[in-house]
């Protein structure tokens, strides 16, 4: 691309902050962080499954029926960010006990680094996804519009760190509770031989994410590259002539 145009290009992404986090968040030492990262902290490695469906375009009240039986009846952990559903299924479906718990918000990137986080159940946003390949973790996706799609595919047939949860597009097309459930189960399993090799491949997407995000990454000298170019006002940008 750098041969094909006049112009600079600098491939800055991933767009995502860089952190050292401790395998475990060290939540449970600093007792200003919130509940949910304590309740991680008590939870077996890779066993909870992160579902957030994002704040716009969420699903049917008759999809969510069927997400919540369905979580229910795999017995899988997960940390459910509901938003502005968070009063509803708490009031409709209570307290679920110790394998889960529903919050409004929480610091997604931080929990997909955690330990005990083996699985994203996502609506296949952009950010969310570098987020996921970030955290080493594995996609269920369930895609309802625009780049979500494309992203679904990225993930489930490029990427093969994923499964596609929704079998086509849009807010109605019904995925029942025995599906969800029987996918989930198998999802999560660390038993699965296909599991396994897709856990593989988040890792090895992660690493690569990592190293160009350090010091000294393609991501951290492109950067530093642009912001240095902008600041002296450099000919390749604004040509010999002046800007006026």
């Amino acid at each position: 691309m750098k041969a094909k145009f006049l112009f600079p290009v600098y491939t800055i992404g991933p767009s995502i902050p860089y952190f050292q986090l401790d395998q475990t968040s060290s939540a449970s030492h600093n007792n200003n962080l919130p509940d949910y990262f304590k309740w991680l902290d008590s939870q077996p490695k890779e066993s909870v499954l992160y579902v957030s469906f994002g704040s716009f375009l969420s699903v049917s009240s008759a999809q969510l029926d069927e997400i919540v039986a369905g979580l229910k009846n795999s017995g899988t952990r997960y940390l459910w960010v509901a938003r502005g559903d968070t009063s509803k299924i708490v009031q409709e479906y209570g307290n679920w006990g110790d394998f889960g718990i529903v919050v409004p918000w929480c610091d997604q990137l931080r929990v997909l680094c955690h330990a005990s986080v083996g699985g994203f159940w996502t609506h296949c946003g952009w950010n969310s996804t570098l987020e996921a390949v970030f955290g080493g973790v594995p996609i269920l996706t369930f895609p309802i519009i625009w780049d979500q799609v494309s992203n679904s595919k990225l993930i489930v047939e490029d990427w093969k760190i994923g499964y596609k949860v929704k079998k086509g597009i849009g807010v109605d097309n019904l995925v029942t509770r025995d599906e969800t459930a029987e996918l989930v189960k198998r999802f999560m399993d660390p038993k699965n031989k296909e599991g396994k090799l897709m856990r593989e491949r988040v890792k090895e997407l992660q690493e690569v994410c990592h190293e160009t995000i350090v010091k000294g990454g393609s991501s951290d000298t492109n950067l530093y590259a642009f912001i240095r170019d902008i600041s002296q006002g450099h000919d390749k940008f604004f040509g010999q002539g002046s800007l006026n």
